[in-house]
């Protein structure tokens, strides 16, 4: 996750003694008692443990980023009788049916500090995809930094930012984590002093557990507790002193050489909109709007990144706006569906739902479906702003842009269900769920394709599935080549792209009746979970990435044709234009127009 911070931090306060202890990954879950009754048995034996001063949780508290969990979560919680301060985890980003805005209003800010006995804790959100954090502090304090995940490569988009910002004032004196349900010490973040602390998870011995820290003014020691066990010892820390070298720098920085070796392929414009961008861009008539997690829908002119208009929603856009005949439209997590004028920025009209819209619209012959978190799918015309209808069985939440057709609507929820409506009226045709037994592998973000009198998609079990468009049966479905969230198909509708989890773009074809590979190209982009299509356009087949790669392909060979890194971010799907554009937008909050000069296909 992309995240800047502001700090100068020096050691002037005099600490005194005090007392903490760590619960994380504790993942309540709708599905099963056991998490929280390990929850309770450490807040039982917290309660009876002398001189503990506060408790800090640090993230992953439920399972599916619910908000009934979350208030379950605080119910428990609030069992403690010392005070608690609480950090995001990545379920609570990546999997939330209230696109986070359900844990600020049940737990308060997702980035804050707060002082206690001489030593300042800044606790902030580093989920991989909602929540850029800024923090600022001052130099007369030393300072803890709890987060959930590492501050590592791979885990946080600019670490290397992130850890020179927090190296260079020498006050930082640990970082305290979570995330990979281990206890990880004596790590070192560029220097910088870290622990990762078990999950209060049950371990293979049947024991939930959490950490305890001990601080003075000489050092920070760290144990681990087991329920019913005397704590272990696991290592100390100093606080005297910074034992790194706060004018030293990261030691390592993304890769960027690819833009040398592939200089043909240039930005044309690059702009920036306030906050990261989680969408595809669209664009119509020399426009290219995109919204921003700050709630923003912006107007940009394509042929040089000028910003023309602005809006402003209450809250985050996490689904792409759409646009048909002059008119955008757009979801918000502030339980609205907008209209504006695509000239102007005015709105048009706005439909209320019961819950935040997180879905990317898709808008066919004057009509725009969209799905919520309130257990509906709506279509809606577009120029009157009236409903026609609306579906209201879903089970989960829905991320995805539909898939329109001419007789029915496609498309998956955070329910392990994949919905075929009838386009007149709503009527459910028939659903498919592959036997998928966790919410976590639902076919919810990808953006399903058809060709041949079949659906095709992708899911998080690493699977790819061809399904009849008549029945909802399944075809074929392969684990073959482990891809995940990205799909795409040709122009023609002969071919399959989709991203696996290392390096690989696959290819297969989309006739037949059991999965045929055509082709597997190692595009180097190396670990990869983006859940960004595959669109072509020309014959090229354009592929982005959680890191920042953007690579073109040949569609028919898969012969690479070009690699460029536009940051070291996630990037959303790309949109292909005439003569070699591609509109990129990035959580970096980046809009970038890239031109491809002298691309030979075979």
């Amino acid at each position: 996750m992309q995240l800047l911070l502001l700090l100068s931090l020096s050691c002037i306060a005099q600490v005194k003694p005090f007392r903490f202890a760590q619960l994380t990954d504790i993942h309540l879950n709708p599905n099963g008692s056991g998490p929280t009754e390990a929850l309770m048995r450490s807040i039982e034996q917290i309660n009876a443990t002398p001189g503990i001063d506060f408790v800090l949780v640090t993230g992953d508290l439920t399972e599916q980023g619910d908000s009934h969990m979350l208030h379950e979560v605080k119910n428990c919680l609030s069992r403690l009788r010392m005070p608690y301060h609480v950090c995001m985890g990545n379920h609570e980003t990546t999997w939330s049916e209230s696109g986070c805005t359900a844990y600020s209003r049940i737990f308060g800010p997702e980035f804050y500090s707060f002082d206690f006995n001489g030593v300042r804790f800044l606790l902030f959100n580093t989920g991989p995809l909602l929540k850029m954090a800024y923090l600022e502090s001052n130099r007369d304090h030393p300072a803890v930094i709890v987060t959930h995940y590492p501050l590592t490569e791979g885990d946080v988009d600019n670490w290397y930012e992130v850890t020179d910002a927090l190296r260079r004032p020498g006050n930082v004196r640990l970082v305290i984590g979570g995330h990979y349900h281990a206890l990880k010490p004596d790590l070192r973040y560029d220097g910088l002093p870290a622990i990762l602390m078990r999950s209060n998870l049950p371990d293979d011995d049947g024991l939930p557990g959490y950490g305890i820290y001990e601080v003075d003014d000489k050092e920070i020691r760290a144990y681990v507790q087991r329920i019913g066990e005397e704590k272990q010892f696991v290592t100390s820390y100093t606080m005297q002193r910074a034992d790194y070298d706060p004018q030293g720098h990261a030691e390592k920085y993304p890769d960027y050489s690819a833009n040398e070796q592939f200089d043909h392929v240039s930005e044309q414009w690059k702009a920036q909109a306030g906050a990261a961008i989680y969408s595809s861009p669209s664009v119509e008539n020399g426009r290219v709007f995109v919204g921003d997690d700050d709630g923003h829908v912006m107007a940009f002119r394509l042929r040089d990144g000028h910003k023309l208009w602005d809006f402003k929603a209450a809250h985050r856009v996490i689904g792409g706006p759409s646009v048909w005949h002059g008119i955008v439209v757009f979801g918000s997590a502030d339980h609205n569906i907008y209209a504006l004028s695509a000239r102007t920025g005015k709105q048009l009209w706005k439909i209320e739902a019961r819950g935040p819209v997180l879905g990317s619209v898709a808008i066919k012959d004057g009509i725009a479906y969209v799905g919520a978190s309130d257990s509906t799918f709506r279509a809606i015309d577009v120029r009157r702003g009236k409903l026609l209808w609306a579906y209201n069985k879903l089970r989960g939440y829905v991320m995805t842009k539909p898939l329109v057709l001419p007789d029915c609507v496609i498309f998956g929820a955070w329910d392990n269900t994949l919905y075929c409506l009838r386009r007149t009226d709503g009527h459910e045709m028939w659903r498919w769920t592959g036997g998928l037994t966790r919410m976590h592998f639902s076919p919810a973000q990808v953006w399903p394709v058809s060709r041949h009198n079949r659906i095709f998609i992708v899911d998080p079990q690493r699977a790819m599935t061809s399904i009849d468009l008549q029945t909802g049966e399944t075809i074929w479905r392969t684990f073959q080549s482990k891809v995940r969230e990205s799909l795409g198909i040709s122009q023609d509708g002969e071919r399959l792209y989709a991203k696996t989890m290392q390096d690989s773009i696959v290819c297969f074809a989309s006739q037949g009746d059991e999965p045929r590979q055509l082709w597997a190209t190692d595009a180097g982009i190396g670990y990869e979970h983006a859940p960004s299509m595959l669109p072509e356009r020309d014959g090229i087949v354009y592929a982005s990435t959680n890191d920042g790669f953007i690579v073109a392909l040949d569609g028919r060979t898969g012969r690479l044709l070009w690699k460029h890194k536009d940051g070291n971010s996630l990037t959303n799907t790309v949109v292909p234009l005439r003569k070699g554009k591609v509109l990129v937008t990035n959580t970096e909050g980046s809009v970038i127009l890239l031109k491809a000069r002298n691309v030979k296909k075979e």
